[in-house]
């Protein structure tokens, strides 16, 4: 995959198309990942004694992956990322500037 947990991404498809956020989890099986701040979900918790009152939560839901893109600090855009080798590792690069996104 292309994007990676600490990544910033921007949602290229969707409600909160533009958007951009930190990737704070992926979904390796379903191919999907929660994004800071974009998917946002109303979620109704039920009285507990963790939640006494109960109450509505506004929450990330998982995207799409195919629905996003890597944002490059230097073009200031969302780009296409390649992969490639330096030494014995390979790095994901900005295919437009060069811009290493893995230190």
């Amino acid at each position: 995959m292309n994007i990676r947990r600490n990544d910033i991404v921007v949602a290229t498809r969707g409600r909160d198309k533009g958007k951009q956020g930190k990737v704070l989890q992926i979904v390796v099986g379903k191919h999907r990942a929660i994004v800071e701040g974009l998917g946002m979900v109303t979620k109704h918790l039920r009285k507990s004694q963790d939640n006494p009152k109960g109450g509505i939560v506004q929450k990330e839901s998982s995207i799409a992956i195919s629905n996003l893109m890597v944002y490059c600090p230097q073009c200031k855009k969302a780009v296409r990322v390649k992969r490639v080798a330096e030494g014995d590792k390979r790095i994901r690069k900005c295919k437009k500037c060069g811009q290493a996104f893995d230190s």
